[in-house]
């Protein structure tokens, strides 16, 4: 028997296995605009929810949202399945529902996680009356920026060597932009800046970036940013110095209210409103481009250089600025910390520190309606004009303030200040654990997808923990564990919200995606920075990059990525971007695969359903009644065969078909080079080659074979409550 007649035989074997009398395959729900309509519903507003069976297939549907059992209809039938509808009235309260399915003598369930005979309702489907995130934020395209190591557009805000003294060291000027990070590399500056960002927006733009994050851009004394001096201001380093006096620190000294060149720089209005204003000018650009950009927010603490604490007393004898908490007791801004030694003035230095640290000086809500005022007041200001921000990416978020009930009821606030001001703002928190009791609609929009996107699609493909600190050769291509982890994770979003979540590879917490390719365990100060390029496999990268461009959500870039940047941990994470040495196919398969995230509505919106998956392999489907699309990964050194029930999509089974290749990435590179593979029975026989990852497409016009409007059916329910 030859090859084709045994993958005959194997095809006849498989379509005869999926035709039980009861096809739980068939049956499909989810939160998706063609499942529930409208997608985000007001309170008061009629909501209609469907669900699919195979047609003729089950008994009864039934409706079931806490005590409501409520029979569902049938309202149309197209290409071999039954659509079942219910429509009903929203509230004010969140409402929970899922499926309970009869067939003869048989019931089943069904929720966020599939098919289930035992009752799970912690995993109902949900719906939050009035919860609206930004449209323009669904599917974007977003791209992270470590502001200092990008581009240098203006070398005469660059930190100079001397200028003052940080954690252990004096500020460093690295004038070797190539130079990779020192394992203790808070001190140094490469001078990227907000001007070296829009000399590069032609190059963002070519690439496809719908959407810019940058880390903090506001003053402070690190690299990083995220040990806040001034929230009213863009630090001037990232901005513009039009007046630079004083001297540098003296030699010897660790005393930064000697470092007047510094004080100059960051505490003089003049430089502070014209770094404002080359801010305002950069997003002006990027609306007029049609892109956007979010802030990063660092709430849950400031820096001990900030100017309410002034711990290095910069502030002190300048100007127009109030005396620090650490400096006198009376301070307007004592009770944004709390202290602990309340006779230790002038300079007190017991003080909370964030996680102990002294540098992270915790700041103090509970206690200070003055500083949960002020942040607020922040928080509305920079997405307001003449600023415009287009959102926030929030810091640690649940470690805001002391007790998780306050910091429940602060992002309440918080996200009330910001949507009247903008109500087209993001609200994206940094959060690692299930974060479904803050996406309740009336807190963040979103989150940075760690659970439910970076961690499971890192296991898969790498072996590789995060940070590179692990390697597990039972999750290298444990596509059960992908499968489950992704379901299970993607089951505390409401629609909304997993539309639009933050979906890395890489950031500036975590190693390089590339490195991880290596599996490698260790970080730079372990094993060197060299190895983190050592043994990498790009072909790994773009079948991951694959997967992140037809995912539900955002696809965030990390600067570099796209060129082939490496690095360990933090931070090594963080070095320049390659100009000039830039790996371009890298850069040319980006913009490839994003313009075909960009091109197909489904993979913004469309649902997913998982088809097939073995060892080291996987298949799923994004799919709309007239849109479908196959993602297949083969991450083996050898090629693979796949039998995908792609008839799950919603595709006819009794007709022959196919669907058409659109991308494919393998060993050997990419090709967008088109090919049609048949469909029997609705079962697509794809062999993809080895380290491949492939994108199949199909448009049709579904058939219907009945149709009942649905102002018809929404009389002569039958209602029984249990």
């Amino acid at each position: 028997m030859d090859s084709r007649e045994k993958q005959r035989e194997l095809l006849q074997e498989y379509i005869t296995k999926m035709r039980p009398v009861f096809n739980k395959r068939a049956l499909f729900s989810d939160e998706t605009e063609q499942f529930r309509t409208p997608f985000e519903p007001d309170p008061g507003d009629y909501v209609t929810v469907k669900f699919r069976t195979l047609r003729n297939n089950v008994t009864a549907v039934y409706f079931i949202s806490g005590a409501l059992r409520v029979q569902m209809q049938v309202s149309e039938s197209q290409n071999g399945f039954d659509y079942y509808t219910y429509r009903f009235r929203v509230g004010e309260e969140p409402v929970h529902y899922y499926f309970e399915i009869q067939t003869g003598k048989l019931t089943c369930y069904y929720n966020k996680l599939g098919v289930t005979k035992e009752l799970q309702e912690c995993y109902s489907f949900g719906i939050a009356p009035g919860f609206h995130t930004p449209k323009w934020a669904r599917g974007a395209v977003i791209y992270q920026i470590f502001v200092d190591r990008f581009c240098n557009g203006d070398k005469s805000n660059d930190v100079l060597t001397g200028e003052y003294f940080y954690i252990g060291d004096k500020s460093i000027q690295v004038r070797d932009w190539d130079k990779l990070p020192d394992s203790m590399d808070v001190h140094n500056f490469y001078g990227g800046d907000l001007q070296g960002i829009l000399d590069k927006l032609d190059y963002l733009q070519d690439l496809g970036v719908e959407v810019l994050y940058l880390n903090p851009i506001f003053v402070s004394p690190s690299n990083h940013k995220y040990d806040i001096q001034d929230y009213d201001y863009v630090d001037p380093h990232y901005g513009r110095i039009v007046k630079d006096e004083g001297e540098l620190l003296p030699e010897g000294s660790q005393h930064n209210n000697q470092a007047t060149r510094y004080i100059t720089r960051v505490t003089d209005k003049e430089n502070l409103e014209a770094s404002n204003q080359l801010l305002i000018e950069l997003i002006e650009e990027l609306h007029r481009r049609g892109m956007k950009l979010i802030l990063d927010g660092v709430f849950n603490h400031c820096g001990s250089f900030n100017k309410w604490l002034d711990r290095e007393r910069i502030y002190e004898n300048q100007e127009g600025y109030e005396k620090g908490a650490y400096v006198a007791a009376d301070s307007p801004y004592h009770s944004f910390f709390q202290f602990h030694n309340e006779h230790n003035w002038p300079y007190n230095e017991f003080y909370d520190g964030w996680w102990g640290h002294d540098t992270l000086p915790k700041l103090n809500y509970e206690q200070s309606p003055e500083l949960e005022e002020y942040i607020l007041q922040v928080g509305r200001k920079w997405v307001s004009p003449p600023f415009n921000a287009d959102g926030w990416r929030l810091d640690v978020a649940a470690d805001l303030g002391h007790t998780p009930d306050y910091n429940h009821k602060f992002w309440k606030k918080f996200r009330q200040a910001v949507k009247e001001a903008n109500p087209n703002a993001v609200i994206l928190a940094e959060h690692y654990g299930s974060a479904k009791e803050w996406l309740g609609g009336d807190e963040w929009d979103t989150v940075m997808n760690y659970d439910a996107f970076m961690e499971p699609v890192s296991w898969f493909f790498t072996g590789m923990e995060k940070h590179s600190d692990a390697y597990r050769e039972d999750m290298l291509g444990n596509s059960q564990s992908f499968v489950d982890a992704m379901r299970y994770n993607c089951s505390n979003f409401y629609g909304q919200s997993l539309q639009c979540a933050m979906n890395e590879l890489s950031n500036h917490d975590h190693s390089r995606f590339l490195t991880r390719t290596n599996h490698l365990v260790g970080r730079t100060h372990t094993v060197g920075p060299e190895a983190a390029a050592q043994n990498v496999d790009k072909a790994v990268l773009r079948a991951a990059v694959i997967v992140q461009m037809t995912w539900p959500g955002a696809p965030t870039i990390y600067y570099g990525d796209e060129a082939g940047v490496c690095g360990f941990t933090d931070p090594d994470d963080r070095r320049t971007y390659p100009w000039g040495k830039e790996d371009q196919q890298l850069i040319h398969f980006h913009k490839e695969i994003i313009r075909l995230h960009k091109r197909y509505g489904v993979l913004k919106s469309g649902s997913v359903k998982f088809l097939y998956n073995s060892h080291q392999t996987l298949a799923y489907g994004r799919f709309s009644r007239t849109e479908q699309i196959v993602v297949a990964v083969n991450n083996r050194e050898e090629e693979s065969h796949m039998l995908i029930p792609v008839w799950e999509l919603g595709l006819s089974r009794n007709e022959i078909s196919s669907m058409k290749q659109i991308f494919l990435t393998d060993a050997g590179g990419y090709s967008r080079t088109e090919r049609e593979w048949k469909l029997v029975a609705g079962v697509l026989n794809l062999t993809l080659p080895p380290k491949g990852a492939m994108v199949l497409y199909r448009k049709n016009q579904p058939q219907s074979n009945r149709n009942y409007y649905h102002k018809k059916i929404k009389k002569g329910l039958h209602f029984k409550k249990r």
